[in-house]
């Protein structure tokens, strides 16, 4: 009867697990939205009882939060990725959770989302801002990404993110701060900005600093009487500050480009090395891994159930590119072209952490898969036929945690446009590789003075290789 009541519990848990990925299971919200129909994806969201209220609540305020921000739905927006972000600063574990997913797979506890998604968050929640005009309130979210990231890299000691400082984030402190002309810390968060590109994003995600950002540089260092630094920057640039001398607007184009990746499954095997000193060491020759598994705790049995393992295959996930149609864009203004410039590679990102967090987690994924296999070794020893069941639930349950926020951008450029008092007609031309082109006409009326934040977003990518 044990037996039977185990074999129950263990069909339960089967059921909960799905060879479909997240993305698969979720195909035509992500349908919608690549064909713009922003209604239909809302409603279809907003119908998904399930993740509103289960295991996957926030990526269902991540979604909905977009979904409401790309519709100028700014406060809305703003409601859900608060709450979102009060779940990150709170997420406490679920210890019978995480039991059951020690046992079966990490997919079935609440949804932990990547550094890079915690702080986009705040991004899109500074987006919300700027379109209410709330300058100092959108200040707030940008400063609080490197705060969450300083907090986020102190977790990790050994194995920390290459992705511990946010450019993007401190251009955007810069372009507000501009805007609400505190052209001295502008220039401060234009400095920091271009640090991190020399020190981390050059390096790791082969992103330099942008053109714009030097030019930033120049003319607030200029602005503020600090022409030592003016000269320094000049010769670092190469580039000589010229002021110009006109009176109107600016507008501060953001380009959105393509999705993000999203998460498929992939494997890797261990060979059993060593088993002694209380340690069962556990290495993949091919990409130098060795993870040693303490079991010195172990009673007799469980012992015996890790020394009959000879390898194991470990489940992991992994991301797939969604590469986005169009690879550059231009723009047309007052008889001049302007060319926005790649500042935030969220693609690049997405790979990079994921491999960190491979690295940091791979131990602790390793002994899972061993303590589920020797449960099965001891299994058989009791009773073949709940021997049988066990090896079947471990098939089924190695699963890779799939889920991610698949509606982030691929990348995102900017660029500073000047603008004319009054109307001014701005011409925005996207091109593929192989030249085709698309051309959105957009119209901003400007005041003297004022800067414009608009955001434009460009959808358009190809499907992701699940393979």
């Amino acid at each position: 009867m044990k037996n039977k009541y185990l074999i129950l519990i263990l069909l339960g848990v089967i059921t909960l697990s799905s060879c479909a990925t997240y993305y698969q299971k979720n195909i035509k919200f992500q349908e919608y939205i690549s064909n713009g129909e922003m209604e239909r994806a809302r409603e279809f969201l907003e119908k998904s009882s399930k993740d509103a209220k289960g295991k996957n609540r926030m990526l269902y305020l991540f979604n909905h939060g977009w979904i409401n921000w790309i519709t100028n739905q700014n406060q809305i927006s703003n409601q859900s990725l608060e709450e979102a972000d009060k779940m990150i600063d709170e997420f406490q574990k679920n210890y019978a959770l995480e039991a059951l997913s020690f046992l079966s797979n990490p997919g079935i506890r609440p949804y932990q989302p990547e550094d890079f998604e915690k702080v986009m968050v705040n991004y899109y929640k500074a987006l919300n801002y700027l379109n209410l005009k709330q300058y100092n309130t959108a200040l707030v979210e940008v400063r609080r990404i490197n705060e969450k990231l300083n907090q986020l890299n102190d977790k990790y000691p050994d194995h920390k993110n290459r992705y511990q400082n946010d450019a993007f984030a401190h251009i955007m402190m810069g372009l507000i701060y501009e805007a609400n002309r505190e052209y001295n810390d502008a220039f401060i968060a234009y400095r920091n900005a271009l640090e991190v590109y020399e020190s981390s994003y050059q390096k790791n995600f082969n992103l330099p600093a942008p053109e714009q950002l030097k030019k930033d540089i120049l003319r607030t260092a200029s602005r503020i009487g600090f022409y030592e630094e003016l000269r320094t920057y000049e010769a670092k640039f190469n580039m000589k500050y010229v002021p110009a001398k006109r009176t109107g607007g600016e507008l501060i184009l953001i380009w959105q480009n393509g999705m993000g990746p999203v998460k498929s499954e992939w494997s890797i095997n261990f060979t059993k090395t060593s088993s002694q000193n209380g340690f069962v060491t556990f290495a993949n020759e091919e990409n130098g891994l060795s993870y040693p598994v303490y079991i010195g705790d172990k009673n007799e049995k469980e012992k015996n159930g890790f020394d009959k393992l000879s390898f194991i295959r470990v489940a992991f996930p992994k991301y797939s590119e969604r590469k986005p149609y169009y690879r550059k864009a231009e723009v047309f203004v007052n008889d001049t072209i302007y060319r926005p410039e790649i500042a935030q590679d969220l693609n690049g990102i997405a790979f990079k952490t994921l491999q960190d967090r491979m690295f940091r987690e791979m131990a602790s994924a390793i002994a899972r898969l061993a303590a589920k296999q020797a449960l099965e070794a001891l299994a058989r020893k009791e009773n073949s036929d709940f021997g049988t069941a066990v090896s079947i639930f471990n098939a089924i349950t190695e699963k890779a945690d799939t889920r991610n926020w698949q509606t982030l951008p691929y990348e995102i450029a900017y660029i500073r446009i000047p603008l004319i008092v009054g109307e001014n007609k701005v011409k925005l031309t996207l091109s593929t590789p192989d030249n085709q082109q698309k051309t959105i006409e957009l119209t901003f009326q400007a005041k003297d003075g004022e800067t414009i934040f608009h955001v434009f977003n460009s959808l358009e990518s190809y499907l992701p290789n699940m393979n």
